[in-house]
């Protein structure tokens, strides 16, 4: 059924249509703290739709085709964003048995033993064995008030306090952000991972097994608040560092978030178009036309576990676009 509501939505050549996905981890386990999290049998199942439904392509191909009018009917790219090991240990070898291709893009300053600001409060959380976790001696940057108190003692009540920690910092400055959350780990009398990262060799591998890589800055910034020379920075040097892993040229950008005028902004945008890449991804919902910015190409995120739940919004997202 999927299949031929798929050809009607997304047909090939002049009217063709491009469908990407995005990702950031494949758990080999459900987390009971966040059970919407994809997880290996849930992206079994993803990649089996996806076989049987679409024509999945690698993205810098796709995106050409694109330009080109030129795209197959049902035509997907599968993409994972920030660099996590499971990517490599998880995801990777569940393409690899679909005979599937997927684009990672890696924030390269955390490869070998970094972690993500948002990771670390994530952990800090799910490690910390208090019933409370009490932030009230940490002060907003803001100057509003303090972090205050979060009853962290099931996993419903870890995952609202993780949300509530992550929305009052996320759109810190950097240095902010990192501050703070090293802070959130000493209260919560925790040592976060230094493993959720993959390392260089990892990401190697994913390119020797065919994988394609991109780049998805240094830090992870929000862009729109970085000046031009730190945000050019940022995509540059993330680029230079991958070729050089590499021994080739990285053709392909993701932006930070992704969400255009409060991630990234027009001049992101120019930056990204001026380095030289052939094409850049965001997180706004909906599938690619020929008319698509191929430096805005959107993307958006499955989670729905039924066949007929996933089948029905991935069809929506073509509907609406």
């Amino acid at each position: 059924m999927f299949k031929t509501v798929l050809k009607h939505l997304s047909p090939a050549g002049e009217r063709g249509r491009l469908s990407v996905l995005i990702f950031h981890r494949v758990l080999p386990e459900p987390d009971p703290i966040f059970p919407g999290e994809v997880d290996a049998v849930a992206f079994d199942a993803i990649c089996q739709w996806m076989k049987s439904w679409c024509n999945v392509l690698p993205l810098d191909v796709a995106a050409q085709r694109l330009q080109s009018r030129s795209l197959p009917e049902r035509a997907v790219a599968i993409t994972f964003d920030d660099g996590y090991a499971d990517n490599r240990t998880v995801a990777q070898p569940i393409l690899a048995r679909h005979g599937l291709q997927a684009t990672f893009f890696i924030a390269t300053d955390f490869l070998d033993g970094g972690r993500m600001w948002n990771d670390t409060v994530i952990e800090s959380v799910r490690l910390c064995t208090q019933a409370q976790l009490d932030l009230s001696s940490l002060a907003k940057p803001d100057g509003s008030g303090y972090l205050g108190q979060y009853a962290i003692s099931s996993p419903v009540q870890k995952r609202e306090a993780i949300q509530a920690i992550i929305g009052q910092i996320k759109y810190l400055p950097l240095a902010q952000r990192k501050t703070l959350t090293e802070q959130i780990a000493v209260c919560a009398g925790v040592r976060p991972p230094d493993d959720l990262m993959m390392t260089s060799q990892q990401v190697r591998e994913l390119r020797q097994a065919g994988m394609q890589i991109g780049a998805h800055t240094r830090t992870h910034p929000i862009l729109a608040k970085l000046g031009a020379d730190a945000a050019r920075a940022e995509i540059g040097e993330s680029r230079a560092f991958l070729q050089d892993l590499l021994g080739e040229r990285v053709g392909l950008f993701a932006y930070p978030n992704g969400k255009p005028g409060t991630d990234y902004i027009p001049e992101s945008v120019d930056i990204v178009r001026e380095l030289g890449f052939d094409a850049a991804v965001s997180t706004t919902w909906g599938a690619a036309r020929s008319g698509t910015d191929p430096f805005q190409i959107p993307r958006f995120t499955p989670w729905d576990r039924s066949k007929l739940r996933f089948g029905t919004r991935f069809a929506g997202n073509l509907w609406k676009t």
